[in-house]
């Protein structure tokens, strides 16, 4: 028994989440208030086991249970949203506005299929997550399984090109069709192979993504210069606003919004320089 409710100790804010999780068993049923109470306390100190607390207190550590497809789901949708908490820039209020709004909703866990994208991309992208963000990469990857991965097909392949349309892989977690049912909103997690050019691209749907690896290449409209970003600072594109995406050395892993006109189609919008920018390694 170790008390710690699935989440490890140490991560920034992974206090709040374990008493995040120790709320919803309460609920259940699984924990009394006195407990409850002492991971309230344990909470302030993000490395101090509330195993601790709980002792001074006279009161038994519960078991961390085997959580379910559901649980681990909804476990990584509270982490993705404390990460999103601290950070700051336009889009996040917005999209925590519609995590908000639909997270409650009942979870659908999908049936574990294979994805060839994630199978190869995901593990090396997480070791690259996990010494910034620890408790995000461990959830992350817990839940990976019970979510529908979807590669992108809509796209014309002579336009969006081969690289992308067999590098690429997502998974929402609150959408139309995700994981926690939404209307008009889209909120989940993003996957693209090493080296991959994303193009030149445009759509009405105001778009978060928030980068959890780097660095990755960036512009706002052909023929412009491409902006090397880190890790962990959020791109907001507003509605029509044309971007691409250039892939390092390191799978690109992001959490992605769109917080409205999802339905809306995207379109590709050519550039001269595509060949150069898909030879082009960074890094």
């Amino acid at each position: 028994m170790s008390g710690l409710l699935g989440i490890p100790l140490g991560a920034p804010g992974s206090g709040r989440t374990r008493y995040g999780h120790a709320m919803r068993l309460h609920a259940e049923g699984h924990l009394s208030a006195a407990q409850l109470e002492a991971y309230r306390v344990a909470s302030a100190d993000d490395r101090g086991p509330p195993t601790q607390v709980l002792a001074d207190r006279g009161l038994p550590v519960p078991a961390d249970p085997a959580p379910g497809a559901a649980a681990l789901i909804r476990a990584l949708m509270d982490e993705a949203d404390r990460y999103l908490a601290d950070l700051p820039g336009p889009g996040v209020a917005e999209m925590r506005h519609g995590i908000a709004q639909w997270r409650d909703g009942p979870v659908t866990a999908a049936v574990p299929a294979r994805n060839a994208v994630v199978d190869t991309c995901l593990a090396p992208a997480l070791a690259a997550l996990a010494p910034d963000q620890p408790a995000l990469a461990a959830t992350l990857a817990a839940a990976v399984p019970h979510l529908a991965w979807i590669t992108y097909d809509s796209y014309p392949r002579d336009q969006i090109g081969e690289a992308f349309a067999t590098g690429h892989a997502f998974a929402s977690l609150i959408g139309e069709e995700a994981a926690i049912p939404a209307r008009d909103f889209d909120f989940g997690v993003f996957l693209i192979a090493p080296h991959v050019l994303y193009r030149d691209h445009a759509h009405a749907a105001p778009e978060l993504y928030v980068p959890l690896t780097g660095p990755h290449g960036w512009r706002f409209g052909p023929g412009r210069p491409l902006v090397i970003k880190p890790a962990h600072r959020p791109v907001w594109n507003p509605p029509h606003r044309p971007h691409l995406t250039k892939v390092g050395r390191i799978p690109f892993l992001c959490l992605f919004g769109w917080t409205g006109d999802v339905a809306a189609p995207a379109h590709v919008l050519p550039a001269p320089d595509w060949p150069q920018l898909e030879a082009l390694r960074l890094g």
